[in-house]
């Protein structure tokens, strides 16, 4: 196998999980970086848990962090089809095949009889596994099941002595005594594969190079490396990757938190840099970089850097990574990101008004979604808020009333508050011949235009509002203050 194949293989269950999209990454970078191939094929043999919309949103979340692939169910290859259910006929011929090699055989017993094997094994206080009948089981009964057209199953033969060993390119050789390895089903009676025969067919004859999954899956390795053997295939290179763990060292669900990428998305992650937080959940390049862009990751990924140790999802590294990512950006592209949460939120927003509110809150946010709560007020249409908010420390309702009246007399100088600066040197010579520190002025003045004592920058709130609008707000206030 010279050249790089991995595969992304989820079933269509739901949004796949930051676990598996993180090793998806994985597979991605290193398609990229050794210039192979990134495959999209789909395990859908489990009918009963496929959702109706599973395929779609796998490659939503796939797509928002820009993780292209070269072949899958969309696109087609040259190994295809790229969906199991579309595959039965090769797991049914690679059955055939085990069956007459003796390393698999069918077994005939009904799901009552499985159910008091186990019941019995467990009051013996031993491990649930099938217990062989049908691996002896001589060649008249066979035919009489046959003849009868009993439902059947089709299990691995596992050797009942010795052991099975597999090179893993992160845990390095990890081996397994044959005797605690159950004789797994590969073929269902509905004509399904199982994950362990379908798996291994698949990623035999779509040529892939590198397998790499999940720590779960490691007990499960013997019966594939025995199927291989059974086959006489090459061994694809395996690699385990460590869990992700929430920050209670227990593995990371939705108890939590956010555990898909699309929820990361729609709280307002950018794909820059949750691509770049997933890239050092259990990667390292070193012991002090934290920072990649997409083309840093792709050339400095390498397999003997992924981690041996599970990896702590730690929120508030994601959100300092995001807030980052966020103050990297222009104005212009921080306002096309901003819009759309303005929108779902109900806010009336255009581009131009995203654009003006993109260098105030810049610096103030970490989350995209946290502009909803943050610039509310500019696009309400009457403020709510307690009169006693408009008097600040040692002030009183007439110096306040004061206050307001000589900003609204300079606001009302102007057509439109394009010029900030100049507007702000005016009302600051107005707190000062009245003698009001310029806190007391604006701290008045911002809640008269915002209703709240701390909001994104005056100046810039009042520009996006407008002259009709901060002169009405200013006007209530005024009316609030000669009312007391």
């Amino acid at each position: 196998m010279s050249e790089v194949r991995v595969r992304f293989a989820p079933s269509p269950t739901g949004a796949p999980h930051v676990g598996n999209i993180r090793t998806a990454l994985f597979d991605y970078l290193w398609a990229r970086h050794t210039g192979g191939k990134f495959i999209l094929r789909v395990e859908d043999t489990d009918q009963k848990r496929e959702v109706e919309n599973g395929l779609e949103l796998i490659m939503a979340s796939l797509r928002f962090l820009g993780l292209a692939w070269d072949e899958g169910p969309d696109i087609g290859g040259p190994y295809g089809p790229y969906r199991q259910s579309d595959r039965l006929p090769l797991y049914h011929q690679a059955v055939e095949e085990l069956v007459a090699k003796g390393a698999a055989y069918y077994c005939y017993c009904t799901p009552e009889r499985l159910e008091q094997m186990r019941k019995e094994q467990q009051a013996r206080g031993e491990a649930t596994r099938y217990d062989y009948r049908c691996r002896y089981m001589a060649a008249d009964e066979c035919a009489a099941h046959e003849r009868a057209g009993d439902p059947k199953v089709v299990r691995l033969a596992v050797p009942r002595e010795g052991t099975t060993t597999l090179h893993d390119f992160i845990h390095g050789d990890i081996t397994i005594a044959n005797k605690d390895v159950d004789d797994q089903v590969l073929l269902k009676s509905d004509g399904f594969p199982t994950y362990h025969l379908a798996v291994v067919v698949d990623d035999h004859l779509m040529k892939i190079s590198h397998v790499m999954r999940g720590d779960e899956w490691i007990s499960s390795f013997p019966k594939h490396v025995l199927l291989y053997e059974a086959f006489g295939w090459e061994i694809p290179q395996h690699g385990h990757v460590p869990n992700i763990l929430a920050p209670d060292k227990k593995k990371l669900s939705k108890r939590h938190g956010a555990t898909s990428v699309l929820q990361f998305r729609d709280e307002g992650y950018l794909a820059e840099a949750l691509l770049n937080f997933l890239a050092r959940l259990g990667w390292s390049l070193d012991d002090k970089s934290e920072l990649f862009t997409r083309d840093q990751l792709i050339q400095t990924f390498t397999l003997d850097k992924i981690e041996h140790s599970p990896a702590v999802f730690d929120h508030a590294k994601l959100d300092w990574m995001n807030g980052y990512y966020i103050r990297q950006m222009s104005d212009d592209e921080l306002a096309h990101r901003l819009l759309p949460f303005l929108t779902r939120a109900g806010l009336i927003a255009d581009h131009g008004t995203a654009r003006l509110l993109a260098p105030l809150v810049k610096e103030r946010v970490k989350k995209l979604s946290e502009i909803v709560a943050l610039a509310d007020y500019l696009f309400a249409d009457d403020l709510e808020y307690d009169s006693k908010l408009l008097i600040g420390q040692k002030m009183d309702a007439l110096a306040t009333l004061a206050g307001l009246r000589a900003a609204q007399a300079v606001l009302e100088k102007y057509s439109e508050y394009a010029e900030e600066e100049k507007i702000e040197v005016e009302l600051r010579d107005a707190a000062e011949k009245l003698g009001l520190k310029n806190l007391q002025f604006f701290g008045a003045l911002r809640v008269a235009v915002t209703g709240k004592t701390v909001s994104l920058p005056l100046m810039g709130s009042v520009q996006i509002l407008g002259r009709e609008k901060t002169l009405r707000r200013l006007a209530r206030a005024i009316a609030m203050l000669e009312g007391k």
